[in-house]
């Protein structure tokens, strides 16, 4: 297994990022890869564990030490069709996963793990670069037409699949391009849109037709496509944001994070607002409300507007600095963490509960918050100001919007508000539906939705054909 005594000899070194002045000027991505050398040493101190953990950590069950070895050894072509035979979109996990996989892995019980996503990024980057991805087109089609309605990557990777099938597969798209909250969330600091592009040009040539600008449920019927389709995926993801009805709440210039950060990207694309009022926090005193990744993307694209404060405020207690390796360990750990964004500039603060917004000529201008005890509610006598001309509420998602598709299929629903189905056929309560992704789990990482996209379009193979040879 590549270097026996790799992990002993060779220090863990992971991608560096450009300074914080340079890369605040622009929305381009800028981490630095490690390079065929770095990279070929890093995979060199996979220790060739008896249990893998790794495996289990990662959902899609990437086989790293496999492609670690490989890379060790140079075959870069056979680690990146390996990489391939378990995630479909390796460049987008490579960027913005969390990496759980690193979190279960052997090396990391002493905080020296081993750089699987740095690895698994410059695999598929060298794919590229080197010409070897190209479209795998099934020349033996099925007969079988099925619609998959979301384009995240849930809805990209169970169309790409279905169409390796041989299916007649149509991928359905509310926005102007495909891509979910990949595109239109995710801020291309992080993952240039150019990445999904490519993968969008390599499903159409595999047979995929994209139907963007349809919004199901509002453009077209599903009793329409339930009528024209085999079979129906709904992969529209868990957009509904979690709100903050307190006094104030209707002041101007406090919006959902997902009203803030698809305008940048839009912005950035070239893509049209369509007459929608412009939030900038160019010249503004931002607070952030929420922690999580969301949060700090709100957090790099003020900067970058050029705000002139920035704070995140979280309801929760500040978690630990260092996780206790002996109870959580293989599992992902609760700890501190600081992201790329928030090191480019935040005041973090923990325990707070915001109770009301103030305003003047109804624009909000103050938020008036207090300590939270461990019920998340205000402590009396601990009460304090911010300044606030932005407001983003990044608090997460509480599942799929219902109006439109979700009620108009007339599934039922999980207690959650998600789409009912399990993890094995993934068929929802009406014949010919199925569901993956952030509309079936809730609110989740790219990885898992890519993980269900690909397990949903092996259950909807075998539910046409009887028989299927795709993986799960």
């Amino acid at each position: 297994m590549g270097k026996i005594t790799g992990f002993l000899e060779i220090d863990r070194v992971d991608r560096d990022y450009l300074p914080v002045e340079e890369r605040l000027r622009n929305y381009n991505e800028f981490v630095i890869p490690l390079g065929d050398k770095g990279t070929r040493d890093q995979a060199a101190r996979c220790m060739d564990c008896g249990i893998p953990y790794c495996h289990n950590g990662c959902p899609v069950n990437n086989q790293i030490p496999d492609w670690n070895d490989l890379v060790y050894k140079g075959e870069w072509l056979k680690a990146l069709k390996n990489l391939h035979s378990t995630n479909n979109f390796p460049e987008f996990t490579g960027r913005i996963c969390p990496a759980p996989c690193e979190a279960s892995c052997t090396l990391n019980i002493p905080d020296t793990p081993v750089n699987i996503k740095s690895i698994e990024c410059a695999i598929v980057d060298k794919g590229w670069e080197e010409g070897w991805i190209k479209p795998q087109i099934n020349p033996a089609k099925t007969g079988k037409k099925v619609a998959v309605i979301g384009s995240g990557p849930a809805g990209m990777a169970c169309a790409q699949q279905l169409a390796r099938a041989g299916h007649d597969v149509h991928l359905y798209e509310k926005n102007l391009k495909i891509g979910g909250l990949m595109r239109y969330g995710i801020p291309d600091f992080k993952m240039e849109k150019r990445h999904i592009d490519r993968r969008a040009e390599q499903m159409q040539a595999e047979g995929v037709t994209l139907h963007t600008g349809v919004h199901v449920g509002y453009d077209v019927t599903m009793e329409q496509l339930e009528a024209e389709y085999d079979a129906v995926a709904l992969a529209g993801g868990a957009e509904k944001p979690r709100d903050l009805p307190i006094p104030g709440r209707e002041l101007d210039g406090i919006h959902f994070a997902m009203q803030f950060l698809p305008q940048q990207n839009r912005r950035v694309s070239d893509e049209p607002l369509n007459n929608v009022a412009p939030i900038l926090a160019t010249g503004k005193h931002v607070v952030v409300i929420g922690g999580g990744d969301t949060g700090s993307d709100c957090i790099g694209t003020s900067n970058r507007q050029g705000a002139l404060s920035v704070t995140q405020i979280e309801i929760m207690p500040a978690p630990p600095e260092k996780e206790n390796k002996l109870l959580v360990w293989p599992n992902w750990p609760l700890k501190m963490r600081t992201s790329s964004s928030q090191e480019e500039g935040v005041e973090r603060d923990f325990a707070v509960a915001t109770v009301r917004f103030e305003g003047e000529n109804g624009k909000v201008k103050e938020l008036h918050c207090a300590r939270a005890d461990e019920k998340f509610q205000p402590i009396p006598g601990t009460e304090f100001v911010l300044k606030a001309d932005l407001v983003l509420l990044a608090m997460g998602f509480l599942g799929p919007v219902q109006d439109g598709m979700v009620k108009d299929s007339g599934v039922e629903l999980d207690r959650r508000g998600n789409v009912l189905a399990d993890t094995f056929q993934y068929k929802t309560t009406k014949e010919k539906l199925f569901s993956c992704g952030d509309m079936r789990r809730g609110q989740s990482l790219v990885v898992w939705a890519i993980r269900e996209g690909r397990q949903c379009a092996r259950s909807i193979d075998q539910w046409l054909m009887g028989t299927t040879e795709l993986p799960r």
